[in-house]
């Protein structure tokens, strides 16, 4: 229930709340004033109705403190058992039902051991009005009616404190479940940040650097060597530097939701020579081919698809020194597409710092579209390959 649904209720509840005082107050006044023409003390007849009243007080003090006035029910419900009375307990007027309600009120609120404590001294209560009741009930009246009362009330409360127990229960799962709730959807969208910060600046950035490095070594002027030099150790540092606070995002997940577009990398098949004619340069060929009919794939499948070349060719100008030739490649069949990026292992390995996530992010990409994710490790150079579902293989 939201803050304005339970501003809504309020006035209902309170509706509730007074013409149950107001019933219960009428029932107990009659009472009284029958049992105050059949002979009873004027005394007993003030003391019980100012018991009577303090169990309401008690009732309207519990719904905001639950102990204090639990306290003032208990209070009353000793006076009303301990005095004398004609013929009865006056613990059974109508008022009295006020304090199994403070009991109940008080259970749901308070931890177990507390909750217990308060049980306890409704059960020594209890004994105590039997106990009192049949020390005065008269020699001709039968025994057993005080326990089977003593019964009935011990089921009543017993009763009232179960069921505030199971309503925190319930209460307290909600709150779990809603709090899971927040903290997977507060995980999705970090996931989410992550994912694509990764796959869209980290990606734009490393070919950047490739592209600056390749210039450096090309240019005559020497001015201009060193300030494309400094300008990609700039990009390098930069790119350390995302892969820190993406790391602070935690690993990547794949949700089941679509990704957002982007006109800088795209999630299409279309778009792929594009993207890999943006990552050469003269010191990387990166070229694209592409085997066999196309068939449809599914969303999940076509962004795969793209990011484990985008992945591929990342990682092969990251980590190795050009020249560098990067062969990106599709092989349809009619229930899957094969997507390879292969490197001819560049002039060596670069020492590009610690590794980042960007494979686990792309094996969990394919997988969640049905996919299978191999990398091998060959003598000259990576294969890269994603084994992907068309929807006539799914």
């Amino acid at each position: 229930m939201t803050p304005s649904q339970r501003r809504s209720a309020w006035p209902a509840t309170a509706v509730v709340v007074v013409v149950a005082h107001a019933v219960l107050a009428l029932l107990t006044a009659i009472i009284l004033a029958g049992v105050w023409r059949l002979g009873a003390d004027l005394w007993q007849i003030l003391t019980a109705a100012g018991a009577s009243v303090l169990l309401h007080a008690g009732t309207v003090v519990a719904r905001r403190r639950p102990w204090p006035g639990y306290a003032i029910g208990a209070l009353a419900m000793l006076v009303l058992v301990t005095m004398p009375f004609l013929g009865w307990s006056p613990s059974m007027l109508p008022s009295a039902v006020c304090f199994p309600y403070m009991l109940w009120r008080l259970a749901g609120l308070v931890p177990m051991r507390s909750s217990v404590l308060a049980l306890a001294v409704a059960v020594l209560g209890i004994v105590l009005t039997e106990v009192v009741a049949w020390a005065r009930q008269p020699a001709d009246d039968p025994g057993w009616t005080r326990l089977v009362e003593g019964g009935l009330l011990l089921l009543v409360v017993g009763g009232g404190w179960l069921a505030a127990l199971l309503a925190r229960r319930r209460r307290e799962a909600g709150r779990r479940a809603e709090s899971e709730r927040l903290a997977a959807a507060v995980a999705d969208e970090r996931a989410g940040i992550r994912r694509d910060l990764h796959d869209v600046i980290a990606h734009t950035v490393t070919v950047m650097v490739a592209r600056i490095d390749a210039a450096a070594v090309t240019t005559a002027d020497p001015a201009t060597r060193r300030e494309l030099g400094d300008i990609a150790e700039a990009g390098r540092d930069a790119h350390l530097g995302l892969r820190a606070m993406l790391a602070t995002l935690g690993p990547a997940t794949v949700t089941p939701r679509a990704d957002p577009r982007s006109g800088q990398v795209p999630i299409s098949l279309d778009a792929l020579p594009d993207l890999v004619a943006a990552a050469a340069s003269p010191l990387h060929a990166v070229t694209f081919a592409e085997v066999g009919e196309r068939r449809p794939l599914s969303l999940s499948a076509e962004v795969a698809a793209v990011r484990t070349v985008q992945e591929g060719i990342t990682n092969a100008l990251r980590h190795l020194e050009p020249p560098v030739e990067v062969t990106v490649r599709l092989r349809w069949a009619p229930s899957e597409v094969v997507v390879e990026v292969r490197d001819d292992g560049g002039g060596a390995l670069r020492d590009a710092g610690s590794h980042g996530t960007g494979l686990m992010g792309i094996e969990e990409r394919v997988r969640a579209a049905g996919g299978t994710l191999s990398i091998d490790d060959g003598d000259h150079g990576w294969l890269l390959r994603a084994r992907l579902p068309t929807k006539e293989g799914a």
